[in-house]
């Protein structure tokens, strides 16, 4: 691939997800476009992350792997937007896979039609279903903001995975993902599309978002919250200063309520709520017994 350019870039933040990595990178260097670059940010991983990324290294010299301290997915995505050099890219999470026409039916339609940006389908992965989220049946140009607002599902959908984007561009915008934050899509996903040109939708491929219930109660805690608040001001106030046409109400605005479980020889006996402003835990998931409420 020495003398072929490179037509995606591939940034992958990754922190301790040992149990899933194996599986995210075979769909990446199996996939049907051959001339990619696959950049893994190993984000401090304590775990055996860092031990597959260097077995997979050693067989497809496609791989990039660097080495940092613990900061965050957002310092992990900017780090790796720098390092770029193909034509697009595109995120993928180290615990989710993609279908292995992803990439090239993607930067094909981006090609063909002109587009800074190229948008398929999603399905969420769980432990034994998978649900199909956005399905897009043809191919759909979307010129201004507020086609691509809509036609990618803001406010309901705020992700940055599913796309690719013209690195130029992307790049000339200096737009970067806030570091050390939670929901750092919502805040900048509506920043690409305003500032970047036309979006294509493609039919036929999806990537594959895995579904993780943590088992602790740390999981989710008052700072993804407050994470959550911020991301959504931001949304917010950028689409009013933009005149961008967002509907918002209780169906199609995402709202940070997470469950997790406390476990005794694999049987669910706490189930945890996490709400905007309290926390409730119920017994075996039906009996509430303590509600926390967050002092404002």
């Amino acid at each position: 691939m020495a003398n072929k350019k490179i037509k995606i870039s591939i940034i992958i933040p990754i922190y301790n997800t040992e149990k899933y990595l194996k599986k995210c990178l075979d769909s990446l260097v199996n996939q049907t476009l051959q001339n990619i670059e696959i950049i893994c940010i190993n984000d401090g991983s304590t775990d055996n992350s860092g031990k597959i990324l260097k077995k997979f290294a050693l067989k497809d010299k496609r791989i990039k792997i660097i080495e940092k301290e613990n900061e965050g997915q957002s310092k992990a995505r900017n780090i790796g937007i720098k390092k770029a050099k193909g034509e697009f890219l595109g995120f993928v999470d180290s615990d989710d896979w993609v279908d292995k026409n992803y990439f090239e039916k993607l930067y094909n339609a981006a090609i063909k039609h002109n587009c800074d940006i190229a948008c398929c389908g999603f399905k969420r992965s769980g432990k034994i279903f998978e649900k199909l989220k956005i399905k897009y049946k043809n191919i759909q140009i979307a010129k201004d903001i507020n086609a691509k607002v809509k036609i990618v599902e803001i406010p309901k959908y705020n992700y940055v995975y599913n796309k690719i984007y013209n690195t130029e561009n992307f790049k000339k915008t200096n737009l970067n993902f806030e570091n050390g934050r939670f929901f750092e899509d919502a805040a900048i996903l509506i920043k690409i599309l305003y500032y970047m040109g036309d979006l294509v939708t493609v039919p036929n491929t999806y990537y594959h978002y895995r579904k993780n219930n943590s088992s602790t109660v740390a999981a989710y805690s008052k700072k993804h919250i407050n994470d959550y608040k911020w991301a959504m001001n931001e949304l917010i106030e950028f689409s009013k200063k933009h005149n961008i046409n967002i509907s918002y109400n209780k169906k199609n605005i995402p709202h940070p309520n997470k469950k997790a479980y406390i476990k005794l020889f694999n049987i669910n006996i706490i189930k945890i709520y996490y709400f905007e402003d309290k926390i409730k835990y119920n017994l075996f998931g039906f009996i509430p017994f303590i509600t926390k409420v967050y002092r404002r």
